[in-house]
């Protein structure tokens, strides 16, 4: 039997989402849910759990699974040190070897580690392409002129701000970049400019304002792959835009039907557009 592949579950939809996509074309799979994040659900395939900072035990789980290739995805809490989360010395190691680091030496060093183990780290878009939003409009509505000039405005200001790993996400309305995500995330990031709309502060019509989304420049997908689902389409509409731009093949979602059905009932589009450099 070919070996399986390994998934490294957090928490969120998106784990049992590749799992499903990368079941359905053929791949055998061993889950390793890390408690308190994953879903149950995972026990649907073979699987094992560990704990946070149990790092030891992943590697030890990945080998007794005859893994060689290894998928992280689902969102995973930042640990307090508690009964529930005490670290062995293998994750010390690794997290004083990342200090301040930022997202590419992590993924550096998550890599070194792996193939010293004879693994190799692999990214959503490469064992579940399916998830990955693909060019052009997505249901039945379409951007606008301007709206489509405020995502490439939008795209732009991303593009800049990559190397400052700044954040994936942006809201731009007409000619105006009114909100760019930080360390709060895209959730907060649109609920504060859906505030600042019911402020006044925002007066351009929807019709010219738009959410986007987008990998970093230079971002490795293989460790953090931007993401959207039916949740952020609520939110884009509480927010009064008109739609999401993201770029062409970098963010996914678990569901691309359920997305385009919250997007077709919300009056909202989705566009993926060419941001290739």
């Amino acid at each position: 039997m070919a070996a399986p592949l390994a998934l490294v579950c957090g928490a969120g939809a998106f784990p049992l989402a590749v799992a499903d996509a990368a079941a359905a074309d053929g791949r055998s799979l061993f889950l390793i849910g890390i408690r308190g994040a994953a879903d149950p659900a995972i026990a649907k395939y073979p699987h094992a759990w560990a704990g946070m900072g149990r790092v030891s035990r992943m590697f030890r789980l990945f080998r007794e699974s005859g893994a060689r290739e290894v998928v992280f995805v689902g969102a995973v809490p930042r640990p307090s040190f508690s009964l529930d989360f005490v670290p062995d010395l293998r994750f010390i190691r690794t997290m004083i070897s990342v200090l301040g680091a930022g997202d590419d030496g992590m993924l550096r060093v998550l890599t070194r580690e792996l193939e010293r183990e004879g693994l190799v780290l692999r990214g959503v878009h490469e064992v579940a392409p399916g998830l990955i939003l693909p060019a052009g409009p997505l249901g039945r509505h379409q951007p606008s002129a301007e709206a489509v000039r405020a995502a490439k405005l939008g795209f732009d200001v991303l593009d800049a701000l990559g190397p400052f790993d700044i954040g994936q996400g942006a809201v731009v309305a007409d000619k105006r970049v009114v909100a760019i995500e930080a360390a709060e995330g895209t959730d907060r990031m649109l609920a504060r400019a859906g505030e600042m709309r019911a402020a006044g502060l925002i007066k351009v019509p929807s019709s010219r304002c738009v959410f986007v989304k987008a990998a970093r420049r230079g971002q490795d997908l293989r460790l953090d792959t931007p993401a959207i689902g039916v949740e952020t389409v609520a939110r884009t509409k509480a927010a009064g835009l008109s739609g999401i731009a993201v770029a062409a093949g970098q963010v996914m979602t678990p569901d691309l039907a359920a997305l385009i059905a919250a997007a077709d009932r919300e009056g909202l589009f989705i566009l993926g557009m060419d941001t290739a450099r």
